[in-house]
């Protein structure tokens, strides 16, 4: 049974995700990677470019070539090949080369659009070129990968309160409007934003492990500050779910329960604590990771999908099942299998899994629709590929299954 899902978790990476990729949306009058495909599948050639496309499409095509090459499953360079491409561009139009970070984004000539500095962006950065140096041994990866920490922990953390805030401009001063996005809440602290920091650090915390890195202890420091933030206050202590938008001084500013960011801060915040090797923060995460698994099953349905979020309080619930939920729902079921040796989570992540490939793969032209309404009926109104629309989290699940102690 195990042995048949990782099969076609290869088989679905392998021959639908990243091949999608490689041949409709790779731009090779311009460089780089095209910035939109519609819904309905018409490549936006001049749409523009994002910074969090960009280091996702970095993460993946490296974590591809390291874990898929290490188990001899490729023989080919077409995905290092890809990885090289990707981070070549970033530095050369993404990069702000006087005052440091990344543009959110670029127009597809490379001109700079928004400017703003948005540290959830500098975490995907951030987990592209550690991820990029874990594959290629690449010094000048692992240099801008220090650099993009080096600058999260100089302007984004709160010294007085803890975390990270959200946004500054592009010189690093505040700004008014820290969202990412228009559905966001206008709140200095997020969770997502710390969620995403945290499997940045947690990779860049692998790769200075692994070569011996004299900053690897110092780098652990914070990343174990990292996780008692989730713990002590992203982490609902009455409802175990995660609380998403929060005041300087972590007041609660929303009520609504994300099961898709859940399920994923379970596994994440679990990887986290098994990078450090510490046995103190492992005995007091582990019981944490089954408790927000647990809260997430209130978005899980009979049809083995995970809904998006609800607000329980409102009798509110978005019921649409989002690509990237899938993903992380038979991630994070599969983490408690892999190491909890949960029999139950194992059966929640195949189900979930029988959902995607019954519902959300194109299997007739490569990847995956942004997801299925509550009617059941396809999505085809939101990207394809996109701004937010990549092949990390569902790669990700799918190296997850094949590879689970590599990545």
């Amino acid at each position: 049974m195990l042995r048949a899902l990782q099969h076609e978790a290869a088989e679905c990476v392998t021959k639908n995700i990243l091949p999608f990729w490689l041949t409709r949306m790779r731009d090779r009058d311009r460089g780089g990677w095209y910035g939109r495909m519609t819904g309905s599948g018409v490549t936006e050639r001049d749409a523009v470019r994002g910074a969090i496309l960009y280091g996702r499409l970095l993460w993946t095509f490296s974590a591809a070539h390291r874990v898929l090459g290490k188990r001899g499953m490729i023989n080919h360079s077409e995905y290092i090949d890809a990885a090289t491409m990707t981070k070549d561009y970033i530095l050369r139009y993404f990069i702000d080369t006087q005052y440091g970070g990344t543009y959110w984004s670029i127009d597809a000539d490379g001109v700079p659009c928004d400017t703003k500095k948005q540290f959830y962006a500098l975490g995907f950065m951030l987990y592209g070129f550690s991820e990029y140096a874990r594959a290629s041994g690449d010094a000048e990866a692992l240099e801008v990968a220090l650099q993009l920490y080096d600058t999260i922990e100089e302007h984004a953390r709160d010294s007085e309160h803890g975390g990270y805030i959200e946004a500054c401009t592009r010189d690093w001063m505040g700004i008014d409007d820290m969202r990412m996005s228009a559905k966001d809440e206008n709140c200095p602290k997020s969770q997502n934003t710390h969620l995403h920091i945290l499997e940045a650090y947690t990779n860049l915390h692998k790769l200075l492990r692994d070569t011996g890195h004299p900053r690897q202890h110092e780098q652990g420091k914070k990343l174990a500050e990292l996780i008692d933030i989730f713990t002590h206050h992203i982490l609902n202590p009455k409802t175990h779910h995660l609380d998403l938008f929060f005041d300087n001084d972590w007041r609660r500013m929303s009520t609504t329960e994300s099961y898709g960011h859940d399920i994923e801060c379970s596994w994440l915040l679990h990887e986290a604590a098994l990078a450090l090797d510490d046995v103190y923060i492992l005995n007091k995460v582990e019981p944490i990771v089954k408790e927000i698994a647990r809260a997430s099953e209130k978005g899980l349905q009979a049809d083995g999908s995970m809904i998006y979020e609800g607000e329980p309080d409102n009798s509110r619930f978005d019921l649409e099942r989002h690509w990237w939920v899938q993903a992380e729902t038979v991630v994070g079921f599969f983490n408690l299998y892999q190491h909890f040796g949960d029999e139950t989570a194992l059966t929640k992540a195949m189900h979930c899994w029988q959902y995607i490939k019954n519902h959300l793969i194109d299997h007739e032209h490569g990847e995956w629709y942004w997801s299925i309404h509550a009617d059941g009926s396809i999505n085809l109104d939101d990207d394809r590929a996109g701004f937010w629309k990549c092949p990390y989290h569902n790669s990700r699940m799918c190296l997850k299954l094949i590879a689970p102690n590599c990545l």
